[in-house]
């Protein structure tokens, strides 16, 4: 056999061994997904058939009761709208200045630069439950002893979700041509105006599409909510960051521990409502995103 000979045989049957793996990658991915997505289809359906019955104007508009019967979600719907919009905001704004100073006025080498990136990197894989500890001992009886009340929430959840917010901020920043801050310095413009009129423009659905996940995830915990002493049943809204609260998932957990068989069927019925505050969110996230959208 010649040397070619032996090369081309090498060549086909490598080939034929990276295309086996490739076709059983391809298996595994696919039957995984294909678990995952008959898995939440159980639950959500599930969740739909016990909690259907339970939806009506009343549930929304009542306010939480020890009993079933007079029971609703409107001071958890509230409490939760309080929380996770102002943590939003705040983390919107604290993500988007550190974003734009790390990327656009340091040196992206420097050691600076990879203290705060490591940490921030880190900071976004901490468990929930631990910025729920974090919020306990610093911010409801710590230096700050705001007491269990909404700015105590906020401000643990803002601790939460910000990792995530810069994360997903630079990103989009670094998406954003090199050609385009090249162009604007040509014709005159200082970074910032570079930065102010034409990088976070270009960057906008990113920016939007990663606070609107992190403000979903924030809507959705519980954990660090209920080592601040958040209340299941609290009946009257928030009147501001200084009043008592209680949110949807605890809502949730409360009455998923309750013995009595009504609280079931609520505690499904504020899933629903949840899902679909969720997949509202997610809804506005996507439509900025594609009106947003530059195509360079």
């Amino acid at each position: 056999m010649t040397t070619s000979h032996f090369v081309a045989s090498l060549a086909d049957s490598t080939t034929r061994l990276r295309r086996n793996k490739d076709a059983g990658f391809l298996i595994v991915l696919w039957t995984s997904l294909l678990l995952a997505i008959i898995t939440l289809a159980t639950l959500v359906i599930n969740t739909l058939i016990s909690g259907v019955g339970s939806l009506s104007p009343d549930f929304l508009t009542w306010f939480p009761s020890p009993f079933p019967e007079d029971s609703g979600i409107q001071s958890a719907l509230f409490g939760s709208l309080w929380v996770t919009l102002t943590s939003g905001v705040v983390s919107l704004i604290l993500a988007l200045g550190t974003a734009i100073y790390l990327e656009e006025f340091t040196n992206p080498n420097s050691r600076l630069q990879r203290f705060i990136t490591t940490n921030i990197q880190t900071l976004a894989g901490v468990p929930s439950i631990v910025y729920g500890i974090l919020g306990l001992a610093f911010v409801v009886r710590g230096p700050l002893g705001w007491g269990f009340t909404v700015g105590s929430a906020a401000a643990t959840l803002t601790m939460m979700v910000l990792p995530l917010m810069i994360v997903a901020t630079r990103e989009a920043l670094k998406a954003v041509p090199s050609s385009l801050r090249e162009g604007s310095y040509a014709l005159g413009a200082t970074r910032w105006q570079t930065v102010y009129r034409q990088v976070l423009p270009a960057a906008r659905p990113g920016i939007a599409t990663g606070s609107i996940l992190g403000v979903s995830r924030a809507l959705g915990e519980s954990a660090p909510l209920i080592l601040l002493g958040a209340l299941a049943y609290v009946s009257y809204n928030p009147t501001g960051f200084d009043s008592d609260f209680t949110v949807l998932p605890l809502l949730i957990f409360k009455w998923s521990t309750e013995v009595q068989e009504e609280f079931r069927g609520l505690a499904a019925a504020a899933i629903i409502v949840l899902l679909l505050l969720l997949f509202a969110m997610n809804l506005v996230a996507i439509i900025i995103r594609d009106r947003s959208r530059i195509r360079w």
